[in-house]
């Protein structure tokens, strides 16, 4: 346990530039407060006392803002900054030298039995507000933008951003991906286009009529009123 301890405050150090020392962040850091109650309630939910284990979890995150929960698995040297809001579910796991933001979940979909919950290779960064939702792998060295929702398996050293959460960059080189050629607002319209066009030659074998449609009858232009009808509509209005 204290062995892990001095990973976590190292790891603070290295990552933290405001961090001037380490007994200062052994004495204020949340995020290192949170890691060592985890592995004491860890220890306890491994023992198979799991309702005290939840009991010292939840008083944890009384404490520090940070909900673990006690079966996740968590190596020593992990940096969770800040930390407020985030939220590591039962069967995540992360491995050492990961950098968690505030506002950051390690979730499931609730579809999802067994291994729920993402695993987090060595040396990923996800930033504030990213949600990580899935039983699969975020590969080693990844960055994870913020705010993403990031749904399925992230390659080793890719960037994510987005909602949901797709890949800009692969070693910092810009991928050769079918989701950046796909406009799916484009696609929906082909389909649509497609659909009509199926629609109406069944229904001029149907009837025996050709339909043609020109822009007059899509965007009808609405005709200026007579004299007269502007009169005769004041007149109503008076009655």
């Amino acid at each position: 346990m204290f062995k892990r301890l001095r990973a976590d405050i190292e790891a603070a150090k290295r990552n933290d530039p405001a961090a001037r020392n380490k007994f200062e962040i052994w004495l204020t850091y949340s995020g290192v407060h949170a890691l060592s109650w985890h592995r004491f309630a860890n220890r306890l939910y491994k023992m198979h006392l799991k309702l005290l284990a939840r009991m010292v979890s939840q008083f944890a995150k009384f404490l520090t803002g940070i909900e673990i929960h006690p079966a996740a698995k968590i190596e020593g040297g992990v940096f969770i900054d800040h930390g407020t809001g985030v939220v590591i579910g039962e069967t995540a796991e992360v491995k050492s030298g990961v950098v968690i933001y505030q506002g950051v979940t390690l979730g499931g979909t609730g579809k999802d039995k067994g291994k729920r919950h993402p695993t987090i290779e060595r040396d990923v960064v996800i930033s504030s507000g990213a949600k990580v939702l899935g039983g699969f792998t975020v590969g080693e060295g990844a960055k994870i933008g913020a705010g993403a929702v990031v749904l399925k398996e992230v390659p080793p050293h890719a960037t994510v951003v987005g909602v949901p959460g797709r890949v800009v960059r692969i070693r910092g080189e810009k991928p050769d991906l079918l989701q950046e050629k796909c406009d799916p607002n484009a696609e929906e319209i082909k389909y649509l286009k497609c659909r009509i066009a199926r629609l109406e030659a069944a229904l001029e074998k149907i009837t025996g009529e050709h339909f043609e449609c020109g822009c007059e009858d899509l965007f009808p232009v609405p005709q200026e009123e007579t004299k007269e009808e502007r009169a005769d509509a004041a007149e109503h209005e008076i009655r």
